[in-house]
């Protein structure tokens, strides 16, 4: 065998990994939508006039899960190009884009900081696709796993903005909760 490890070595490499990542990312993505009430069993979120573009309740945790699955099998892609250049500045741009994913929630449903959760949109946008320009030169597979990720909070930043046109005092609809949702 000329080769450091073989194909199904290989393979099963990326499955540890992938057994790890994809539930990690839905336990943090989860744990981070329940600190604090969404959607529908929040009273200042279901007061907020809404554009026409706002999706059905039921989108938005369908299309999370298979984000959240999606882009913890490219950072699992990454995390198993051992050896690759620029793979530690690759998953430190996934990890700073992902606590902005993970600080979205409560800023918006729980602080009520509309503005303020654009901004963290805007970031998150810039970090994850500059990961996803340094994924691409190590794993083009885990670039395009990323892309539909992008293509949902680019959407996700035009809907929070419009929110906060059609709603500018939203932050005084109502008192913003003080307990947490996840007990």
């Amino acid at each position: 065998m000329g080769g450091i490890a073989s194909k199904g070595q290989l393979r099963m490499s990326f499955l540890r990994w992938a057994v790890v990542t994809v539930p990690l990312i839905l336990l943090l993505g989860f744990v981070s939508g329940r600190s604090v009430a969404v959607g529908s069993e929040n009273a200042w979120y279901m007061a907020l006039a809404k554009p026409a573009l706002n999706p059905l309740g039921w989108v938005f945790p369908v299309v999370w899960t298979t984000l959240y699955i999606m882009i913890g099998l490219a950072l699992a892609m990454i995390l198993n190009a051992r050896g690759a250049r620029s793979r530690g500045i690759a998953v430190a741009l996934f990890v700073g884009q992902f606590v902005l994913n993970l600080s979205w929630t409560p800023m918006f449903f729980g602080a009520h900081r509309i503005g303020a959760s654009v901004l963290v949109i805007v970031a998150m946008l810039a970090l994850s696709i500059a990961a996803t320009v340094v994924f691409a030169r190590i794993r083009p597979a885990a670039a395009w796993l990323m892309v539909p990720y992008m293509v949902w909070i680019s959407f996700a930043g035009v809907l929070a903005f419009s929110i906060g046109q059609l709603n500018p005092n939203a932050e005084s609809l109502a008192p913003a909760p003080h307990t947490s949702q996840m007990l």
